[in-house]
Parts: structure tokens; C-alpha cells; sequence
């Protein structure tokens, strides 16, 4: 009994007997419907044949006369006749009655001369068709009007073919039918049996409560997870999106079913979602998150049954290695400038020394005049401190790569401009873009700085003397991960003027670029706007 418990917890074995038991009661019900309407089937041809054998009667010259006038010998001529006929035709009985409902005929001869208790329904002359329980049992029963030599009305004739001859015919005919029946059976099972078997492999081999059990972990797993899952179908579209996911890409629990078209735009971070960029640990940026992205294709039994898409938020860990840049840029500064003294330093020795302190005084004084009066350019022109600091940084850095960095002189700059921050991040990566560009351009290299800080809008422009952006690329240079040249130290490159593009977008402002030689960035911040978040995949 153990064994026959376990076969039934199956959820094959369940859905077999499930569907035998609904094949063989819907075969059932068909067959006894099938038979209930040949067997009505049956009682029309036998009321047929009883018509067919009434009418025959009728018809024949000595009835139709004898009740007519009702001559000597008469009566045993029709008894005769219509004992003969139920002999020969099978009927159980062959009544003749006259217009006065009296019987010339019966198979009881006690019969024989008495009146019918029920009246002659053939005045209408029509052939009247029915079941009739009678003296002789239940019978299919036809009565025939009948009409003298003269065409007038004369009686009518009755007769029954017994009930059980029906049925007997019935019987006859239901084993066969009772086969095909069966056959149908046989082959609903075997389909029922086949599919049982098609779904067993579908899931793989578990039960109803292992499925059960597996969907409430997946769901626990997925939805407690802290990494956005996505995972898409063979056809590409979205079978499971967790609410990490959703928060990440601001994408509704709708989203299940569509495809990624239809619910992210065009740009870098479809790209990568959709496999267009099939690159482990892609780092894209968005208007409010740096996501870590990683899509593995998922193949199941040697097909492929879609893939699933990883996302870890790495927002705060970009702006910790935001800030580490900035520091690894003021400490490049800061070697750079103690570098460039030791080397003046040097050279002043070096002169007094050789006893020449008259060239040793003019050269501190020539270096003092030009650092003074990159000092005073950038304090004239620039209030906030920051941004001095940073071009200073900048300035020396530029001096040890041969670079000329040179603040335009309609640079104005308050000392307390809004989104100091903003500004100071974008000022620094388009003076490393231009710093970048210029590295296998000949002497001279120049980079020019402009800040203008108006009543109603914060420009930024930086230009250079390198070879320019190329005209195919302006959209491409602010995806994120876009570089031209090699990562340094194992770092990812090609992430600057990404930070850049996704905030001046965030700041609704704009960036404009220019094409051919010499490349310059124009960056334009609305000084009464607060920034706003924005769809996590607008940056394109």
C-alpha cells in the first residue's frame, strides 16, 4: 500500500489517473447518450416498418372490400389474412378495425368483434406513428387509414412490432459500436499517458510540492537578495525582474513578459542588458547609479533557455574612487611641483656654486615673476578656492608633461559659486581629457581654461591644439567604458567624461563639442535650476 501512495503522490501518475477517470466517464456518458439516441433511432424505423406493413394491408383488394360490405366469410378472411401477415412480417399484431371501432382482427380471437375503447385517429387521413401498450405489450405502432373500393373511408389498420424485437436489434448493433467506444478510450489513455510523460520531462522530473517548494525559494531568494537580477526568456524578453532590479532601472513589475525595447530606451545600458556588449563587469553609468553589469547565458539539457543579468549598485564605491582620483590628482600635482623645485632648486645651487650668484638671483627672480603671475591670473579671475587649488594642481602637472595650461583672460568666477562640487569634478576631467589628448601631439601644447559665471548660466570651456574628436564619435565619447587610449595600472578607462555627461544632465544643463583639429568642450549649468533625478536610463 506504501508503494501505491508514493506512485500516486506523482505528478505524472496524477495527472494520468486524473485524465482516465474524466476519458472513461465522458465515454460513458457518450455511450449511454449514443445508445439512448439509437435505440429512439430504432423505434422510427421499426414505427417505419409497422407503417410500411399497415399500408400493405390496406392496400390489399379483399380487406379494403370486406370491410366495405361486409360480406359472407368475411371475418374469417381477415383474420386469416392478418394472422398470415404477422406470421410472415414479425409483427406482433395486425389489426384490422372498422369506422364503428369494431376489431376484425387480433392476435387474441377473443378479441374479434369488440369495439376498441380508443377512437379511430385515421378520420384525419394521415398515418399515425407511436409507442402503444396494448393487450399484447409494448410495441412501435403505426395505424393506416383504410379505404373501401368505392375511395370512401373504411377503417383503418394497426400495427405493433413488439418492444423487445427493438431492443434485440438495439443490442444487436451496441457491441460495435461499444469497440469503437473503447478503441477511443484506448487512444485518450495512451495520449493522456504520453502527455503525463511530456510534462514529467518538462520538470524535469519534480513533484507538485518540489515545484512549490522551488518557486518560494526562487521567490525568497530573488526578491531578498541585494543585487538586481534580470532574466530573460529564449525569445528576450523578461521572464523575472526583482524589486532591487526595478529600483536600479526604475522598471515596473509590469515589465515581466515585455521585451527590453519596450521598456528601456536606445543607449549603452540596453546595450549591455540585451548582450550587444558582451564584456564580463561592465560598468555603466546612469542619471542616479554606477551599476556593475554582468548578462551569462543560461542553457538547459545543451539548449539555450535565455540568460540572466546581474547589477550591483556601485554608486557609493564610484564616488569613494571619484574622490581617491581627486586625491591621486592632487598628489600627482603635488610631486609634480616638488619635482619642478628640486630641479630649480638644483639649478640654483648649481649656480652658486659656480660662484654666479648674480644669474642664480635672476633666476629665482624669473621663476618667482612667472608663478606670481600665474597666481594673480588665476586669484584675479577665480574667487573659490577650489577651483584655484584644482588649476594650480593642474598647472604644475601641465609644466612636467610640456604642456602650457593657460586660463583665459574673460575667466570671472565668484568665490561662492552654486554646485562647487559639480563644477570642480567637470573642470578637472576636461583638463585630464585635454591633458590625454595631447600626449603624442609635437611641441607646443596648449590647453585653454575658461569659466564664465553669468546671471543666468555657468560655462565651462576647455580647448586643446591635439587632433580633435573625430565627427563619429561625439555621441560616443561620453558612454561610459568609451576610451581611445590603453587602461593605465590595470584601471578602466573611458569613465571621465562619462561623470561629466551625467551631470551636467542631471544639472539640466548641456555639453557641446566641437569636430575636427584642436578639440573643445563647451559646458553650460542653468544657475535657477535644482537638480533633479531623471530616469536611470536616459544617459545614452
Amino acid at each position: 500500500m506504501g508503494t501505491v501512495r508514493f506512485g500516486m503522490r506523482k505528478l505524472s501518475s496524477q495527472i494520468f489517473v486524473a485524465q482516465l477517470a474524466i476519458l472513461t466517464a465522458t465515454v460513458l456518458v457518450g455511450f449511454v447518450l449514443f445508445a439512448r439516441v439509437e435505440r429512439i433511432h430504432l423505434d422510427v424505423q421499426y414505427q417505419d416498418r409497422a407503417a410500411s406493413i399497415a399500408g400493405t394491408v390496406a392496400s390489399v383488394p379483399l380487406i379494403r372490400s370486406c370491410l366495405a360490405r361486409e360480406g359472407p366469410g368475411c371475418a374469417a378472411a381477415v383474420q386469416s389474412f392478418a394472422t398470415t401477415a404477422e406470421r410472415n412480417t414479425g409483427a406482433s399484431y395486425v389489426v384490422v378495425i372498422d369506422l364503428h371501432r369494431v376489431r376484425h382482427s387480433h392476435p387474441h380471437p377473443a378479441l374479434v368483434g369488440r369495439k376498441v375503447t380508443e377512437p379511430i385517429v385515421t378520420r384525419d387521413g394521415r398515418v399515425h406513428l407511436g409507442i402503444d401498450n396494448g393487450s399484447t405489450g409494448r410495441s412501435a405502432n403505426a395505424r393506416v387509414p383504410l379505404y373501401g373500393p368505392d375511395g370512401r373511408m373504411a377503417g383503418e389498420v394497426s400495427v405493433g412490432i413488439r418492444e423487445r424485437s427493438v431492443s434485440s436489434a438495439l443490442w444487436h448493433e451496441l457491441p460495435s459500436y461499444a469497440t469503437w467506444f473503447a478503441l477511443a478510450l484506448a487512444i485518450g489513455a495512451l495520449a493522456s499517458w504520453a502527455l503525463a510523460r511530456r510534462l514529467k520531462r518538462r520538470t524535469f522530473g519534480l513533484e507538485l510540492d518540489e515545484i512549490a517548494r522551488l518557486l518560494q525559494e526562487r521567490e525568497a531568494t530573488l526578491h531578498g537578495i541585494r543585487e538586481g537580477v534580470i532574466a530573460f526568456d529564449a525569445a528576450g524578453r523578461i521572464s523575472v525582474v526583482n524589486d532591487e532590479a526595478q529600483r536600479l532601472l526604475h522598471v515596473p513589475t509590469s515589465a515581466v513578459g515585455s521585451r527590453l525595447d519596450e521598456v528601456l530606451p536606445d543607449g549603452r545600458l540596453r546595450d549591455v542588458l540585451s548582450g550587444a556588449d558582451p564584456r564580463q563587469d561592465n560598468l555603466v553609468f546612469t542619471d542616479d547609479f554606477c551599476l556593475m553589469i554582468n548578462r551569462m547565458p543560461v542553457r538547459l539539457g545543451g539548449r539555450p533557455h535565455g540568460s540572466v543579468v546581474t547589477l550591483r549598485d556601485r554608486t557609493e564605491m564610484a564616488g569613494l574612487l571619484q574622490e581617491l582620483d581627486g586625491e591621486r590628482s592632487l598628489t600627482e600635482s603635488l610631486r609634480a611641483q616638488q619635482h619642478e623645485f628640486s630641479n630649480r632648486m638644483h639649478a640654483v645651487a648649481g649656480l652658486l656654486e659656480l660662484g654666479r650668484s648674480d644669474e642664480a638671483l635672476t633666476y629665482v627672480t624669473e621663476i618667482r615673476g612667472t608663478a606670481a603671475e600665474f597666481d594673480h591670473t588665476l586669484r584675479t579671475h577665480i574667487a573659490a578656492p577650489q577651483i584655484v587649488g584644482l588649476l594650480l594642481g593642474k598647472a604644475a602637472e601641465a609644466s612636467e608633461r610640456g604642456i602650457d595650461l593657460v586660463v583665459s583672460p574673460q575667466t570671472w568666477l565668484g568665490d561662492s559659486p552654486q554646485r562647487i562640487q559639480a563644477l570642480t569634478t567637470i573642470v578637472g576631467n576636461l583638463v585630464d581629457n585635454a591633458f590625454d589628448a595631447l600626449t603624442a601631439v609635437p611641441a607646443p601644447r596648449r590647453v585653454v581654461v575658461e569659466i564664465l559665471d553669468r546671471p543666468s548660466e555657468l560655462s565651462v570651456t576647455v580647448s586643446d591644439n591635439g587632433p580633435g574628436v573625430p565627427a563619429d564619435a561625439t555621441r560616443l565619447i561620453f558612454q561610459d567604458g568609451y576610451t581611445t587610449k590603453a587602461a593605465s595600472d590595470g584601471n578602466r578607462g573611458g569613465l571621465g567624461l562619462a561623470l561629466v555627461h551625467r551631470l551636467v544632465t542631471r544639472l539640466h544643463g548641456s555639453i557641446d563639442v566641437s569636430e575636427g583639429p584642436g578639440a573643445r568642450f563647451t559646458v553650460r549649468l542653468p544657475q535657477s535650476l535644482e537638480p533633479t533625478k531623471v530616469r536611470a536610463h536616459s544617459l545614452s
